[in-house]
């Protein structure tokens, strides 16, 4: 065991499978673990290389092993599948980590830390409150129209439900169900509302998050996501890499010399790609308002495209102006203004 050099997690809830290799890649150990004896196990291990899977717990697990003195890295599980053998189980799991680890071209996840971690609970706490709210409402225009009251779409309507339900003669019972999808409506509207503050106070905190702000098309929500998934952006080596990391880049299916690009991968962060779409769906919107390189770009972009590929081009272009802006430590400058007086 003290001739380790690599040691592969493969991770569970209750019990671990380690796989441990020398430096020249044969196995020196096998070992089924609960958290607690795992810790201590490696605890006792000479300094090495631990490498898990990017996945449930790892963020954690990563961070509890650097603290032990070893260097614990994260690989995203698809990088890790084709390294499988034959037959899978957990052993196997756990070498093929180590396979894949032991590539000198592999890429890495880097472990997040604990704020970055309580960020995202709170970005994906949001989405689910969002998506019970449209739920929500979609059930009360639902249940309405099954009595032959059509409301206009949004949530706008629902904020005067108690007026509505007081014009048309409706039973009771079904009355005072509305009233309670309409309270529960009014529950999560104000849940909403209170994440948003959270986010926009940690967003006044945050210098990455500030200056990310500084970018056209980039919101509160968008910046704030971005902050926490990006950190310092070193573990990307360049802005195209941590666009392709998005899925904003395409897929290339190439063979014979012939080069063959499809549309974008869509691979990544899906909430992440989503916005920063959103955000160049909102900075087009308003282009005859926009001065710079940036726009100059846009508009000569839409004269030979189509409005859905000048988005994710420009989604990807945005994504890479917020590494630069990232790793370089400084503000979005448009440039001088180009358009004719």
């Amino acid at each position: 065991m003290n001739q380790a050099a690599r040691v592969g997690i493969d991770l569970g809830k209750h019990s671990f499978h380690l796989h441990g290799q020398d430096s020249s890649g044969r196995e020196v150990f096998r070992r089924k673990l609960t958290r607690l004896q795992m810790m201590r196990f490696l605890g006792n291990l000479p300094s090495c290389t631990v490498v898990m899977e990017a996945c449930a717990g790892a963020h954690y697990t990563a961070r509890a092993i650097r603290a032990l003195g070893h260097e614990a890295k994260l690989i995203s599980p698809h990088f890790v599948r084709p390294f499988v053998k034959s037959n899978k189980n957990d052993f196997v799991d756990a070498e093929a980590i180590c396979e894949a680890a032991s590539r000198p071209s592999m890429r890495f996840v880097a472990p997040k830390t604990e704020a970055q971690q309580t960020l995202s609970v709170l970005h994906r706490m949001r989405e689910s409150l969002i998506r019970n709210r449209t739920s929500t409402i979609n059930q009360m225009h639902g249940f309405l129209l099954e009595f032959g009251i059509s409301l206009p779409k949004g949530p706008a309507v629902m904020k005067r439900l108690s007026d509505v339900l007081a014009e048309h003669n409706l039973p009771p019972q079904l009355t005072a169900l509305l009233h309670g999808l309409h309270d529960h409506f009014v529950y999560l509207d104000g849940r909403i509302r209170d994440l948003d503050r959270e986010l926009e106070r940690q967003l006044a905190e945050d210098d990455l998050g500030s200056r990310l702000l500084s970018i056209p098309g980039i919101g509160p929500v968008t910046a704030s996501l971005l902050s926490g998934e990006m950190g310092d952006g070193r573990q990307y080596s360049c802005s195209r890499e941590f666009a392709a990391s998005l899925g904003l880049v395409p897929r290339q299916y190439s063979t014979g010399g012939r080069a063959n690009l499809l549309g974008i991968s869509k691979r990544g962060d899906k909430n992440l790609r989503r916005l920063l779409v959103q955000c160049a769906r909102s900075y087009m919107l308003h282009l005859d308002r926009q001065r710079g390189a940036l726009a100059e770009w846009v508009r000569s972009l839409q004269l030979r495209r189509h409005s859905n590929v000048v988005a994710c081009a420009l989604a990807s272009k945005l994504a890479r102006i917020a590494w630069a802006l990232a790793t370089k430590h400084t503000r979005f400058d448009a440039g001088p203004d180009t358009l004719p007086a």
